[in-house]
């Protein structure tokens, strides 16, 4: 890696303030007068078969289908783990979220959320005075001291955790408070309705572009959608061949359509780095209110390709070869060391787990994936590792539908629970994980065994703590 390490006190702690000009790296890849604007779209519980390019043929998404024949489709992209905060936090850090202590899905009774040590995209980019925003979905923490404002984002519009987190909604305990609209760090509203979300959210994007079409911009587009409860605007309600979930799908490809355009109407659109993503597989269990696997094992919630393998595009036009597509195997924690490279801005001091993927991204002749090895957790528990084509599953039990039908109308039927013992998988041939051919490669068993003991053994005497709250300082936003 050419990008340096910064001292994580220079790191931006209040929104709106610039780093100081003494944090320029030694490499910058673009002129200063040229350096990209990064736009990161992160949908939630979107499966890897909801994308027409992606195999989804039931899902109209011209939008993004037309961003991929002008980009790069990762075919083998990952998320760290298959659940909201978890996957978020890696993306936003370069971190496995083990290792920073952010796990599952945090709540309204959460008391903690991401340590001021910690340090966002947001913060890297801050040293090359980007102006920055989040729209939609953050869940890194309720409380005033884990808000995006406080961790590099100038600009927030949105939920602090998930959809589905208030007392009306059937999963929900009944002490949970309201759910929460918020701009900046105060609440502006209760129980907003779904159906308004992506478009709210589009909508504060594109003037976000609009008005910083002038100095670079980091933007992150992270939707409350597809999740449940679904809501879709009456633009789009009963619009698609596949109801109200199909509905949500179309509006989220419109979404990506009017960033986009937006981006060609201020003429930054070959200047502009955009990055769609999913957080994780689809929540199976909501079966008619759920996305889809297509060709892969299993959903959210699971370590199986169904539930951290993720829809991945990325445009950039005259950087990366149009209609291109990457098999090498990436992950969100990549995302941030390769920004920081791409600017010439330093890492953070301390460690991370991402890796410079431009190389493979940009389509270089004989560019690989850097790393050895990806790590697949669910909680505290390693599950699974991928090395190449190779994937190991550790014995461990997991979520299924077991092949029956999932829920209709918005209630989710109960999941029953699989088991598998050790099981190795070649993906280049078996992406379902459908053939356990462990017996046949005792050499790879044995030798990924060892990788992913040194690894998780690594991890555990090097995690950091997650920020913490107090008694006086817990409660709600206002």
């Amino acid at each position: 890696m050419d990008s340096q390490p910064i001292d994580r006190r220079s790191f931006i702690r209040r929104a709106g303030v610039a780093a100081s000009a003494a944090l320029t790296a030694r490499h910058t890849c673009w002129p200063a007068t040229r350096l990209p604007n990064i736009v990161i779209i992160y949908t939630d519980d979107l499966g890897y078969g909801d994308v027409g390019i992606f195999g989804g043929s039931e899902f109209d998404t011209p939008n993004l289908d037309g961003m991929a024949a002008e980009g790069v489709r990762f075919t083998d992209f990952y998320v760290a783990q298959p659940v909201c905060s978890a996957s978020r936090a890696a993306l936003l850090t370069g971190c496995y979220p083990n290792r920073i202590g952010i796990l599952g899905a945090l709540g309204p009774k959460s008391q903690h959320g991401i340590s001021d040590s910690e340090a966002t995209i947001a913060q890297v980019v801050k040293q090359k005075d980007y102006s920055t925003a989040i729209f939609g979905k953050w869940h890194l923490g309720h409380h005033p001291q884990f808000l995006p404002t406080r961790h590099g984002f100038d600009e927030y519009f949105g939920l602090p955790y998930s959809n589905d987190m208030w007392p009306l909604h059937p999963e929900a305990p009944k002490d949970y408070p309201d759910l929460p609209l918020i701009d900046g760090e105060k609440v502006v509203a209760h129980n907003p309705p779904m159906d308004s979300l992506t478009t709210r959210y589009t909508e504060r994007a594109v003037t976000f572009i609009e008005k910083h079409r002038e100095r670079p911009f980091f933007l992150y587009l992270a939707h409350s959608m597809p999740h449940v409860p679904l809501g879709v605007s009456a633009k789009f309600k009963g619009k698609s061949r596949h109801g109200l979930y199909g509905d949500v799908i179309m509006e989220i490809d419109w979404s990506v359509g009017e960033i986009l355009q937006a981006l060609r109407r201020s003429e930054l659109d070959e200047n502009t780095l955009v990055i769609f993503a999913s957080d994780n597989g689809p929540w199976l269990s909501y079966g008619e209110h759920s996305g889809h696997s297509g060709p892969l094992r299993e959903g959210k919630g699971t370590t199986w390709e169904g539930g951290v393998r993720v829809p991945c595009i990325m445009r950039w036009p005259d950087r990366i070869p149009r209609g291109s597509v990457c098999g090498e195997p990436a992950m969100t924690i990549d995302i941030l060391p390769t920004i920081a490279r791409l600017l010439g801005a330093r890492l953070p001091a301390h460690r991370i787990d991402g890796s410079d993927i431009w190389p493979v991204v940009a389509g270089k002749q004989g560019a690989r994936s850097p790393h050895d090895a990806l790590y697949f957790y669910w909680n505290e528990k390693l599950e699974a590792v991928r090395s190449g084509k190779w994937k190991m599953h550790f014995p461990h039990s997991y979520r299924t539908l077991d092949g029956n039908e999932g829920g209709k109308g918005g209630q989710p039927v109960k999941y029953g629970e699989g088991r598998t013992e050790l099981a190795l998988f070649d993906l280049a041939a078996d992406r379902g994980e459908t053939r356990d051919v462990s017996a046949g490669h005792n050499d790879v068993v044995a030798r990924l065994t060892r990788m992913a003991r040194r690894f998780d053994e690594d991890l555990k005497r090097n995690r950091r703590e997650p920020g913490r709250v107090t008694t006086a300082q817990a409660g709600q936003p206002r």
